[in-house]
């Protein structure tokens, strides 16, 4: 017992000090990786803006899946105020809708003091999501990496805890130990 207690505190440092990485393969149809499940040992109180980097936030599966991070961001621990989305555009007939739910979910933010600031870009390509506290979180297929429920009453269908995922992986570094060039 108190080996693994020693063990605990070494990796609480470690987090502490910003010299940790995490890496989560999360395995095709596994479960129990719901966005808080992922995200909650990285936000804290301290945490007041985020910046969301997902070229694929336009079809109205993906802009639900926005919908549910923010929903999590609002109900958390953290005291957000700010929120950043850089994503593309739609390429075909689904620009009006994208930009209209885009709309609408930074009405609805709005209304619980968060501000969401959507920006396009035409060449971006990977998923990045980073708090103010340090930490980013680099999942391969960004917040789209649920499977599509096999009806709309399966559970799965609401809570994402037992929704089944695609194969991905997840990186959690801390910035504190990464180098910019």
């Amino acid at each position: 017992m108190e080996r693994a207690e020693a063990i605990k505190k070494c990796i609480a440092k470690e987090r502490e000090d910003g010299k940790y990485h995490k890496q989560i393969k999360i395995e095709e149809n596994a479960t129990g990786f719901s966005y808080e499940k992922v995200f909650q040992d990285y936000l804290n109180e301290t945490v007041t803006e985020v910046w969301v980097e997902d070229p694929y936030i336009r079809h109205i599966h993906q802009l639900y899946n926005f919908l549910r991070f923010c929903e999590m961001i609002v109900k958390g621990p953290c005291k957000v105020r700010t929120i950043h989305l850089r994503t593309s555009y739609d390429d075909g007939n689904g620009k009006n809708q994208q930009t209209s739910c885009l709309e609408e979910i930074k009405q609805s933010l709005k209304n619980y003091g968060i501000t969401l600031n959507v920006s396009f870009s035409s060449s971006i390509h990977d998923r990045e999501i980073k708090f103010n506290n340090g930490w980013m979180i680099k999942i391969g297929r960004g917040l789209d990496y649920f499977k599509k429920p096999q009806g709309r009453f399966c559970l799965g269908y609401c809570d994402f805890d037992l929704r089944p995922c695609h194969e991905t992986t997840v990186d959690v570094f801390h910035t504190k130990h990464t180098k910019k060039t």
